[in-house]
C-alpha cells in the first residue's frame, strides 16, 4: 500500500522514536526497513564517526515514503536511497536504462523540489528481480522473464506489498512482457518471501539482486531480457541545510562510494541474514577493508 507524503510526514512528526536532537550537532543517519539499508546506513554512520563527527542512528524507519518524509521533516539528516526507487516510486517517472541519466534526473529533481542532495552514487546496483529455485526453473524451462511471462498461470508468486502496484513491479511486467497472470499472488513480509519459496509455498519470489539469500539458497535470478528495470544505484541523500552546516559529510561519503559494490553488498547481506551477524559489526569489518 502506498503511503501519501502528507500521511508519511504526519506519521514521522508524531513518532516517539524520532525526538529532535537536543544538541543539534549530531548527524542523524536513518535507514529503511531491510538488511541492506541497515548495513549501508551503518557504513555511512561509522565513516562519519571515524572522521570525527558525532552521529545518531535512527534506523529501521520503514518504507521509502516514511524515510523520505523523515528527511524532509528534518528528523534525520541523511539515509541511503536507490536511484531507480527515487525515479519511479518518488518522482513517478518512466523507467530509464542509463545509470547516469537516472542519477542526473533524480539529483536535479530532489534538489529543486525538496532541497535534498544526492551525493556520489555507488556501483552497487540492487535491481528488482524475480527468483526461483533451480529445480523449478528446470521443470518449467525458465531462464528469462519472457520465459516466465507465458507460464506464470502455472506458478505461485510470493511478493511484498509494493510490488503489486509499483510501475516497475507486477503492472510493469504485464505491460512490457504481457502475461504474468500468476496462479496465485501472496504478499509476505520482506524477510519471509524467500522462506515461502524454499518451503514450497511459492514457485517464484520477488527479489533484489544483492539479497544474501540468492547465494545462500542457490537461487536463480531470471534475466530481464526486455530491460524493464532501471538501475538501482545506492547513494546518500542529505538535507541541503545539513551539508551547509557540515560540508565534510560530502567528502567522507563520496570517497567511500566506489567501494560499495554489488558483490560487497551481497556478502554483507548474507553475513547478516544467514550468519546472523550484527549489521554494525558487518559495517565495521567492511570499513576496515577499505583503504
Amino acid at each position: 500500500m502506498r503511503i501519501s507524503r502528507a500521511r508519511a510526514i504526519a506519521l514521522v512528526g508524531s513518532a516517539a522514536l524520532l525526538p529532535q536532537c537536543s544538541g543539534g550537532s549530531a548527524i542523524r543517519v536513518g535507514s529503511k526497513n531491510f538488511t541492506e539499508s541497515f548495513v549501508i546506513a551503518e557504513i555511512y554512520a561509522q565513516a562519519l564517526e571515524r572522521a570525527g563527527m558525532r552521529v545518531e542512528r535512527r534506523l529501521n524507519l520503514g518504507s521509502t515514503q516514511i524515510a523520505l518524509a523523515a528527511l524532509e521533516h528534518g528528523d534525520i539528516d541523511l539515509y541511503p536511497e536507490y536511484t531507480g526507487t527515487a525515479l519511479i516510486d518518488v518522482l513517478h517517472r518512466a523507467p530509464m536504462a542509463d545509470p547516469r541519466a537516472v542519477y542526473a534526473a533524480v539529483r536535479a529533481a530532489f534538489l529543486e523540489q525538496y532541497r535534498l542532495v544526492w551525493l556520489a552514487p555507488s556501483p552497487l546496483n540492487d535491481s528488482q528481480a524475480l527468483a526461483t529455485t533451480r529445480a523449478i526453473a528446470a521443470a518449467h524451462g525458465l531462464r528469462t522473464l519472457s520465459d516466465l511471462a507465458g507460464k506464470a498461470h502455472l506458478l505461485r508468486l510470493a511478493t511484498i506489498p509494493e510490488f503489486i502496484t509499483r510501475a516497475d513491479g507486477l503492472p510493469g511486467l504485464q505491460r512490457v512482457y504481457g502475461g504474468f497472470r500468476f496462479a496465485s499472488v501472496r504478499v509476505y513480509d520482506i524477510a519471509l518471501k524467500y522462506r515461502a519459496l524454499m518451503t514450497g509455498q511459492a514457485d517464484i519470489a520477488t527479489a533484489f539482486s544483492t539479497d544474501g539469500a540468492i547465494a545462500t539458497d542457490d537461487l536463480l535470478l531470471l534475466i530481464d531480457n526486455r530491460h524493464l528495470w532501471p538501475p538501482y544505484n545506492v547513494a546518500p541523500v542529505v538535507r541541503q541545510a545539513t551539508l551547509d552546516a557540515e560540508p565534510r559529510i560530502a567528502s567522507v561519503l563520496n570517497a567511500l562510494a566506489p567501494a560499495i559494490t554489488s558483490a560487497a553488498a551481497a556478502r554483507m547481506n548474507a553475513a547478516v541474514e544467514s550468519q546472523k551477524q550484527d549489521p554494525a559489526d558487518v559495517a565495521a569489518a567492511f570499513l576496515k577493508s577499505v583503504p
